[in-house]
């Protein structure tokens, strides 16, 4: 084509990205050309690209993760996404021939060699007027209905609520790995962090009773004061995480009112060593309860051997989620099962050139959870 478009991109490791003008992508076979409209901006975004997270991903590149966008080319093979078409992109790519190879968009190259060759091909990330996306990122959402207003029969979203949905649907995989049911009692740990906040809004959703623990006290009552007026009384109570084994089994078990607990959500941050949380919540669960562990812990943790065999609990790992989540959390917006906009933080979100790239992570970073920035394209 020879057009150009602006582009935040990083020409070397860690070092500071720039705006350049840069060809826009064409189709090939397998993938869409998408016109980005709005790109999602973490809370650790500067961390990454500064190379304090190590996180390992080649260079050079188009930084960024997710984005809504239209469909503004399609490759030969296309038979159902339309030009024009509102999309969802999933940063979460995976190979075509072992889907266990897979990496997060521009961030980081996954574990396996087949990720990493992967991602020298799908490289560049959604801070650009337009990305090349495989056919199987590309996600299709019903804006008529997602921006229509109520009493028209809509869900009355604005944009700034689809980009809250990759936040949700790293803990709804977990969440739907060990098939959290309507009515069950599930602890959620940390529950105060961008992730364990997005789990204590699906689970919620889904219909089961939250036990939100975390070290914050003010960010355990903020978790109150968002959802408790959406739910009724007593679908979520808060404990604080002391690090104290004996005063969290104590505080769990009050909080449970005599009631089973059947399941338990881990994802702490990589910083969350010597903690007890975890322990705590699994002494606390019913004979044949779950655990979902999705958290980026670097310490090898101890478990109750004993409790876990006599009381046939189940221990599963989860990293992300699967492709059919991507689809069911997107019809659970649309249907209005799930409403991101009970996330204040969504609605004060803030749109940015690229050109305020340094402004709009700082803003991110000091959000700390929910999306507090996005580049508005």
């Amino acid at each position: 084509m020879g057009e150009t478009m602006k582009a935040l991109r990083q020409l070397e490791y860690a070092q500071p990205l720039q705006v350049v003008d840069f060809p826009i992508p064409q189709a090939e076979s397998g993938t869409a050309v998408v016109k980005i409209v709005a790109a999602n901006i973490i809370s650790y975004m500067n961390d990454v690209y500064n190379g304090a997270r190590k996180f390992p991903y080649p260079t050079p590149l188009t930084v960024g993760v997710s984005a809504i966008g239209r469909v503004h080319e399609l490759g030969p093979d296309a038979t159902s996404l339309q030009k024009g078409q509102l999309v969802f992109i999933d940063p979460l790519v995976r190979s075509r021939d072992d889907p266990t190879d897979m990496f997060l968009s521009a961030m980081h190259s996954g574990a396996t060699l087949g990720s990493k060759k992967l991602m020298t091909h799908f490289r560049d990330g959604p801070c650009a007027e337009y990305m090349s996306v495989p056919l199987e990122c590309c996600y299709p959402c019903n804006e008529d209905h997602l921006f229509r207003s109520s009493e028209q029969g809509g869900q009355g979203c604005q944009l700034e609520d689809l980009l809250y949905m990759p936040n949700l649907l790293v803990p709804y995989g977990g969440l739907t790995d060990i098939n959290l049911k309507p009515g069950e009692t599930i602890i959620i740990v940390p529950a105060t962090g961008g992730f364990g906040g997005a789990a204590v809004h699906c689970a919620l959703s889904l219909g089961a009773r939250v036990i939100a623990m975390g070290r914050n006290k003010d960010s355990l009552a903020r978790l109150t004061e968002t959802f408790s007026p959406h739910f009724p009384p007593g679908r979520l109570v808060t404990v604080p995480a002391t690090g104290k084994l004996e005063e969290e089994l104590a505080a769990i078990k009050k909080a449970a009112a005599g009631g089973p607990i059947d399941a338990l959500f881990e994802i702490s941050p990589p910083h969350a060593t010597n903690t007890t949380h975890l322990k705590a919540g699994m002494l606390c669960l019913r004979h044949g309860g779950r655990v979902s562990l999705m958290g980026g812990r670097s310490d090898d943790v101890g478990i109750p051997h004993t409790v876990v065999v006599h009381r046939n609990l189940t221990i599963k790992g989860k990293w992300m989620y699967e492709r059919q989540d991507v689809r069911n959390l997107i019809r659970m917006v649309e249907n209005g099962v799930v409403v991101p906009r009970y996330e204040n933080r969504v609605r004060r979100a803030k749109g940015f050139g690229l050109e305020d790239w340094q402004a709009a992570f700082k803003c991110a970073e000091e959000g700390n959870s929910g999306i507090s920035a996005y580049f508005k394209l």
